[in-house]
């Protein structure tokens, strides 16, 4: 009889274990969506803001053109 229930057991273990490996595998697939989406957003929001558009454009307009000043 002790055979039985411990069969019993196992077996109800072992589906536990796979209805978890698929609930795991299901919300790793989401996160890494999720995480792209963001990361796609970051990377428009920085594009739009002050990434790499105003990066070059803030780099060019702090030059000086040939004026040099000294400091002595």
């Amino acid at each position: 009889m002790g055979a039985v229930v411990s069969c019993i057991q196992n077996m109800f273990r072992t589906i536990g274990s796979c209805l978890m490996a698929i609930v795991n595998g299901i919300a790793g697939i989401l996160t890494a969506i999720i995480h792209g989406i963001a990361s796609f957003f970051n990377i428009l929001i920085s594009f739009l803001t002050c990434g790499y558009c105003g990066r070059k454009r803030g780099a060019r307009a702090g030059r000086s053109h040939g004026t040099r000043t000294s400091r002595v």
